[in-house]
């Protein structure tokens, strides 16, 4: 294992273009940090294979991984900071890097290619958010997630034509009312939106 994360100071996070690449060497991680807090918030698991470790990337942009060694490929998330090992580019959670064929090696040269958000399996992103945020500037979305995450609080921002809605997914119709009403005074113009099976709970 190659393992590279740290609590090194990372820089300032930014909301990179789709179509996006970057060529270098990825490693990956697992203990000690499996079961703890990710920078974004999140409970870090490593045998999950779609996350991974980012210097910049803002939280919540999905990258694909080719793996340049064997032509095994790969899409993740961005939910934590990381490598601070100079020369490599991402930290995948170890499951990702058993997708890529990479765990024996620990590291792998690869390519990085940013893409849209990974769709459900109906097409389309199913259950309810709470929209608190819209923005024409997708750093600006970004920002508001990142905050958000230091908080405590799982947000997404997702592109929907000119705009960028910063949500916060709730899962059932029930559980985003409840969610809503805790959003309090911070989102005065927050509202809920449902879609698929979800909607109806």
């Amino acid at each position: 294992m190659a393992s590279s994360c740290a609590s090194k100071r990372p820089a300032r996070a930014i909301a990179p273009r789709i179509g996006a690449r970057q060529t270098g060497i990825a490693s990956w991680y697992g203990d000690p940090y499996h079961g703890r807090a990710t920078a974004s918030g999140e409970i870090y698991d490593m045998n999950r294979d779609d996350t991974a470790a980012h210097r910049r990337y803002a939280f919540g942009t999905w990258v694909r991984v080719d793996n340049l060694d064997n032509g095994k490929r790969t899409q993740v998330r961005i939910n934590d900071r990381g490598p601070f090992v100079r020369g490599r580019i991402v930290d995948l959670s170890r499951g990702a890097a058993r997708e890529i064929g990479m765990l024996g090696a620990g590291t792998a040269k690869v390519r990085l290619t940013v893409i849209a958000p990974r769709p459900s399996a109906s097409g389309t992103s199913a259950g309810c958010v709470v929209q608190v945020a819209s923005f024409r500037d997708a750093a600006r979305a970004h920002a508001l997630v990142e905050r958000l995450a230091r908080q405590g609080q799982r947000a997404e921002a997702r592109s929907a034509g000119e705009w960028w809605r910063v949500v916060l997914p709730a899962g059932t119709a029930v559980e985003a009312r409840r969610l809503l009403e805790g959003t309090g005074a911070a989102f005065p113009g927050a509202a809920i939106s449902c879609a698929g099976p979800a909607a109806s709970r």
